[in-house]
């Protein structure tokens, strides 16, 4: 059994899990992450975009081109409510619609130059947050981070 003892400002965690290293470790990296996003979150001023616009700015760039239907499912969202966000972000300049050529029913949303080079920049910022607060880290530190990092990234693939 691990005791529950709260760490760097981070909660204990939930009676509910098992008391065991597993659940331990997950409940800190679950906390840490949250706080660490909202850390990185907060240079996104310069983006002029809400949580919601970037997120699909960002499954745009990344997985894009792709139906408002599969949109609306990666976001966990309404049809009608992607529908909204793509259209500010066409309204932007920062998202294009097209029909799909296999099937013309299909309506498929890609990010534009613009869209791409807009979140580029904003995901320099947010690197370059997450670095700041890196810095002082040993190399031996930032070893095992990486090695978490690559392990986490591997395991949601």
């Amino acid at each position: 059994m691990v005791k529950q003892v709260p760490q760097h400002g981070l909660p204990v965690r939930p009676e509910q899990l098992p008391a065991d290293e597993l659940h331990e470790t997950a409940n800190l990296l679950h906390s840490a992450a949250l706080r660490l996003l909202r850390r990185a979150r907060a240079v996104d001023v310069g983006m002029d975009l809400d949580g919601p616009r970037a997120s699909l700015l960002s499954v745009l760039v990344f997985a894009g081109p792709l139906p408002v239907s599969r949109l609306a499912e990666l976001e966990q969202v309404s049809p009608p409510a992607i529908t909204k966000l793509v259209t500010a972000l066409e309204a932007a300049g920062l998202a294009a619609r097209r029909r799909d050529r296999g099937d013309r029913r299909v309506v498929l949303v890609s990010a534009t130059a613009a869209g791409r080079r807009l979140l580029e920049q904003g995901r320099a910022a947010r690197v370059g947050a997450v670095a700041d607060l890196l810095a002082g880290a040993s190399p031996a530190e930032l070893g095992a981070l990486r090695s978490a990092a690559e392990l986490i990234g591997a395991r949601l693939d």
